[in-house]
């Protein structure tokens, strides 16, 4: 895998796509972001690490609406999150795919219908004609065009993985937010799932927020990362900036 970042496309004059400046979110007492800043930009994997209960799943239902942040902005793709109503909120969320933790298939349904479920909710962006025409385009963007059929206790974990990602696919967002993509699977499977997400970047040429704990997908798919640390973006900079710098609580992230 020591080749594979070659392959991740790069953009000349690349834009951000997401930009949130001096976020704060407090629980009562906790303070779990306090004032943290993040710049995607476009064409760009950028890999966020933080340990459990920083305050990454907070920034992320910050960042898509589905909580609001004490003060600070968030931009994404030039629209101002906070400022939107929920329509334009509903439309903007069609821009972006997600991968949960753990994939999130719905289990009463087949392959095929976890596919066909967000395009039936956003029917203003697709023709729900070629619903079948797009759902294979997505399962072979993921080598599983084989499993239209099947439920999601027929599938293995990496399986199950591959099938989640089709799905984050299918409205061909602009940005996908990752979330702990390789958790749960076992160290081949894991490598397999991170070559996938470059060749979907690659194809598709998204800019992909990924949340992980996974040294080695970090090192791999990397193009930056930021560490969160104390409600902070603590440290910024290249895999191998970061992973050789003498700074203590940088280096606890890589042991």
């Amino acid at each position: 895998m020591n080749n594979t970042k070659e392959h991740i496309s790069q953009n000349p004059d690349p834009r951000p796509v997401i930009e949130i400046k001096d976020l704060y979110k407090s629980f009562g007492n906790l303070k779990v972001l306090n004032g943290f800043n993040l710049k995607l930009m476009e064409g760009e994997n950028l890999v966020l690490m933080g340990k459990s209960g920083s305050g990454k799943s907070v920034m992320i239902k910050c960042l898509i609406g589905l909580m609001e942040p004490d003060s600070g902005s968030i931009e994404v793709l030039g629209n101002d999150i906070l400022k939107l109503k929920q329509q334009e909120l509903d439309e903007l969320r069609t821009e972006i795919g997600f991968l949960f933790q753990g994939s999130a298939l719905y289990d009463s349904m087949t392959v095929r219908e976890n596919l066909e479920f967000p395009m039936r909710r956003h029917t203003n962006k697709v023709d729900l004609k070629n619903t079948d025409e797009l759902v294979l385009e997505a399962l072979e963007s993921v080598g599983l065009a084989s499993a239209i059929d099947l439920m999601p206790a027929e599938l293995s974990g990496g399986m199950q993985r591959r099938v989640a990602l089709a799905r984050a696919l299918i409205l061909k967002p602009k940005i996908i937010l990752y979330d702990e993509p390789t958790t749960g699977l076992d160290p081949i499977t894991a490598k397999e799932i991170i070559l996938l997400m470059m060749s979907i970047q690659k194809k598709y040429k998204t800019s992909s927020l990924i949340i992980t704990h996974d040294v080695d997908c970090a090192r791999v798919i990397s193009n930056r990362m930021i560490l969160l640390l104390n409600g902070i973006n603590y440290a910024e900079g290249t895999f191998k900036e970061l992973s050789s710098s003498k700074d203590p609580k940088v280096q606890a992230f890589f042991k």
